[in-house]
């Protein structure tokens, strides 16, 4: 039953991430010019024991640890959703590249398990193209 669970999770942000996957961003370069650039879409898996039992207070502080890291960072990381499960949290990023991803892990202090990118999406609608 927690594999379902699980599995439908993943599939649910996968499918989320439909709306996100190939987007792309404007960033300024340090001579302030605007460049455009591709943004991967990532699932990131952290295991973190009863991560469903963190208070509502233990959530807000680790959203502004994570913030904090991603502002230090710059615009070719943005974090976009995470969903809270019993021993895991698995999160939405936009980056440029895996390392980021790596770097705001370590940065944060929090887990980077699994790092997965999404290289394409399907729907209900797939069903109807």
């Amino acid at each position: 039953m927690k594999l379902i669970k699980n599995t439908t999770l993943i599939l649910m942000i996968v499918l989320f991430s439909s709306m996100i996957a190939k987007a792309q961003t404007s960033v300024k370069d340090s001579s302030n010019k605007s460049t455009t650039t591709t943004m991967k879409t990532y699932l990131i898996e952290r295991d973190i024991p009863n991560a469903g039992k963190l208070t509502p207070e233990q959530l807000k502080s680790i959203s502004q640890k994570s913030c904090s890291v991603l502002q230090h960072m710059g615009p070719q990381i943005q974090w976009i959703q995470s969903y809270v499960t019993g021993d895991k949290i698995f999160c939405v990023y936009k980056a440029e590249n895996e390392d980021l991803i790596r770097e705001h892990a370590k940065e944060g202090g929090f887990p980077a398990n699994v790092i997965t990118e999404i290289s394409t999406t399907i729907s209900p609608a797939t069903a109807k193209q």
